[in-house]
């Protein structure tokens, strides 16, 4: 049986990034201000080659899928949905938030990115972003994916990173 070959791809762009507001929740009942990141993404994409091109998949289908996601929570206030702390009710054009049942925020709704996550920590915004990719290159179909990784640098020197294998 012939060895399986498995190959990484990764692309880092200047335009791969998104800034955005945040807070995140601290054990006990802390809850940090509201504040905001110049983030910068990195992904990377395991797995083995597509037998016509020879590549595991166009770096340009690459860069145009982080850029999409990356685009979709630039200049957002990031609000996590799963977090027993915080509650994010939309109310017609806005978003209410509140913090251990204390009001603490009123955004407009087209300001907000509404985060299937528990906390918008770096590593949550890893796990989501490596999530969403995955999802949309199983939709393309002749991709031989094997492992996403993506990594979210919140300021320089401060990054975290989620890897997830496939097979």
């Amino acid at each position: 049986m012939p060895a399986h070959k498995n190959f990484k791809v990764a692309v880092t762009k200047d335009n791969l990034v998104f800034a955005s507001a945040h807070f995140i929740t601290f054990p006990g009942h802390r809850c940090e201000r509201l504040h905001g990141h110049n983030y910068r993404t990195r992904v990377v994409v395991e797995g083995g080659l597509n037998p016509e091109a020879h590549y595991v998949l166009d770096f340009a289908e690459l860069k145009q899928l982080m850029k999409r996601l990356t685009d979709e929570i630039d200049h957002k206030v990031l609000l996590p949905l799963q977090n027993p702390k915080i509650q994010v009710r939309e109310e017609g054009d806005s978003v209410s938030v509140t913090v251990v049942g204390r009001p603490r925020y009123v955004f407009p709704r087209e300001d907000c990115a509404l985060l299937p996550v528990p906390n918008t920590t770096v590593e949550m915004l890893a796990q989501y972003l490596a999530g969403r990719v995955r999802q949309e290159l199983a939709g393309l179909g002749g991709v031989d994916l094997t492992a996403v990784e993506v990594e979210v640098e919140e300021t320089v020197g401060q990054a975290a990173t989620y890897r997830e294998s496939l097979r």
